[in-house]
């Protein structure tokens, strides 16, 4: 049976079409993935997003706990409220997955973790914190809201708790604020301002209904892959997965490498990858008809080749995109294979859109 949030009865009410997505009965869209995916770019949509999880890690050692087990360093979380893109790493590099991390407290912070990966990073923080200070508490009790969009803030800042207000205006991105029973982050997965909101799976319902009476569209998972597609960012499984390390899949910029004793878990196997030639990963526009999808050959003019990982059409663009990852080095004339027929693509650098505005 599949699992469902605590906004099931809303996706229904909103006759949402459902499909299963990571064991989740979750909403594909509602009236119109295209509609939806606008309403992001150009106002405000929200995004039932209760299947991730959030992670509390706290201790005595959490700090150096999470600077082991993640391949950005937490040391950079000067301030409490701060937060960071990250990857989990398995000793060959692999990515067990992203997240984001943010300090809420000395010694205290909180991961929130894709759906699909959650029982295995959670075994896996456990299995790491033997013998340390370290408690590692799933938040099953909490779910998340996306609100996203250039009006999100306007839009969200009224159904916040009076005593929350203030702070929540004034967050930067990748920063928190929080009090009580509601958690807020300036944090999205679409490539506009907005927030991510953590509370109690009760609270969900109240806010999602004002949320939508105040004019913020519901938006599914579909529209949500082709903002995140169009902000050049990674779909954990598609773009990098277990078999795959942070340097072919775009994340080499998640990767801190000073201090150098610091002795993050995959590090060694890293140091040994960027001394070679890593593949690369690049943002592709195809140039006339067609779709892009993920696995479609790549060619380049000097016979260098490659895949690409996610593809889609674009709305903002008008135009099919992809991410792919190709051999160190290629150049020259750009080719996608579709349905047998090699077709020119643009060789571009994410992310394709950012804030509303066309960055290809």
């Amino acid at each position: 049976m599949l699992k469902t949030t605590a906004l099931h009865a809303e996706h229904q009410r909103l006759n949402a079409r459902l499909v299963d997505f990571a064991g989740w009965d979750m909403p594909i869209q509602y009236a119109s993935q295209l509609e939806e995916h606008h309403a992001v770019r150009r106002a405000a949509g929200m995004f039932d997003v209760a299947h991730m999880t959030a992670v509390d890690v706290t201790g005595a050692d959490a700090t150096d706990f999470l600077r082991h087990l993640l391949a950005n360093d937490v040391a950079k979380l000067a301030v409490v409220g701060r937060a960071l893109y990250a990857t989990m790493l398995r000793e060959d590099g692999g990515v067990i997955d992203d997240l984001i991390v943010y300090r809420t407290g000395d010694q205290a912070y909180r991961l929130v973790v894709n759906a699909g990966t959650t029982d295995k990073d959670v075994a896996w923080l456990q299995q790491h914190s033997a013998g340390r200070a370290v408690a590692v508490q799933r938040r099953d009790d909490l779910g998340i809201l996306a609100v996203q969009g250039p009006t999100a803030s306007a839009l969200t800042l009224p159904h916040l708790p009076a005593t929350l207000r203030d702070a929540v205006a004034a967050l930067k991105p990748f920063n928190a604020a929080w009090k009580d029973r509601v958690f807020v982050g300036r944090t999205g997965y679409t490539g506009e301002d907005g927030f991510e909101l953590i509370l109690p799976h009760d609270d969900l319902v109240s806010l999602w209904r004002a949320l939508e009476a105040a004019g913020v569209v519901p938006c599914g998972l579909g529209a949500r892959d082709t903002l995140r597609l169009e902000a050049g960012m990674n779909l954990y499984g598609q773009d990098m997965d277990e078999s795959r390390h942070p340097l072919e899949s775009g994340l080499g910029w998640t990767i801190a490498w000073a201090p150098e004793d610091r002795d993050f878990i995959g590090r060694a196997a890293l140091e040994r990858i960027r001394q070679g030639a890593p593949a690369q990963f690049i943002g592709l526009v195809l140039e006339g008809r067609g779709v892009l999808r993920a696995h479609m050959p790549v060619r380049f003019a000097d016979g260098r080749k490659g895949e690409t990982t996610s593809g889609g059409f674009a709305p903002t663009l008008k135009q099919s995109i992809a991410l792919a990852r190709v051999e160190a080095g290629s150049e020259g004339a750009c080719e996608v294979q579709i349905r047998g027929q090699w077709l020119p693509a643009r060789r571009v650098k994410p992310p394709f859109v950012r804030h509303g505005k066309v960055r290809v």
